[in-house]
């Protein structure tokens, strides 16, 4: 693939200048760090606004971060799609006969490096649990899961914990839920830390 923001080098740094500067006056602090490896999926929980792209694009900025992100082809499409691309985006073809977790698992096998983000709710919208996806995609490619957060209540976002998927979706996904129950997004009414309650991928 090719350039992104994080990869233009003035308009990388200007906009790591402007992000540490928003985050500062917004009152937003940070917490952990991205590992020193290659690949990974960050999962981004909870995703309850439309302010929660802006913020953890500020977040990955400050921690030097270059984040990946699907989305259907449709968005791809001109006069945005170039746009997008610029922005991390990788377009996901739903008419092919291969799912997003297969064709992500061969991104991932092409790609060099990769952290892909992925919001396992799938919605900003109210959800009873989340969707499989993620899991999937990282347990096929062989890398680990990554918790990624954005806590509005405390006004902190950041890395969490490292977690190496087993095979074994329901205690894996027990232990990602630990992590999240006390996190809360934008519109807590929204906020479903449930990963022990998985939806297909």
């Amino acid at each position: 693939m090719g350039y992104t923001i994080f990869d233009t080098p003035v308009i990388r740094t200007l906009i790591r200048w402007l992000s540490l500067f928003l985050l500062k006056i917004s009152g937003w602090h940070t917490s952990g760090k991205l590992p020193d490896i290659p690949k990974f999926v960050l999962v981004a929980a909870p995703h309850t606004s439309n302010w929660d792209f802006p913020i953890m694009m500020f977040i990955a900025f400050k921690l030097r971060g270059k984040l990946y992100w699907m989305g259907k082809d449709a968005l791809f499409r001109k006069p945005f799609g170039s746009m997008f691309k610029w922005l991390g985006g990788i377009p996901i073809d739903r008419s092919r006969s291969q799912n997003t977790v297969s064709q992500m698992t061969e991104k991932f096998s092409d790609m060099k490096r990769l952290i892909l983000t992925i919001p396992p709710a799938g919605t900003r919208k109210r959800v009873s649990r989340w969707k499989s996806g993620f899991y999937h995609i990282a347990n096929n490619a062989g890398v680990p899961i990554v918790l990624g957060y954005l806590d509005y209540p405390r006004k902190t976002g950041g890395i969490g914990p490292m977690v190496t998927p087993t095979g074994d979706v329901e205690t894996d996904m027990a232990v990602i839920g630990q992590f999240y129950a006390g996190v809360e997004g934008k519109y807590p009414g929204k906020s479903v830390n449930r990963a022990g309650a998985l939806a297909e991928p």
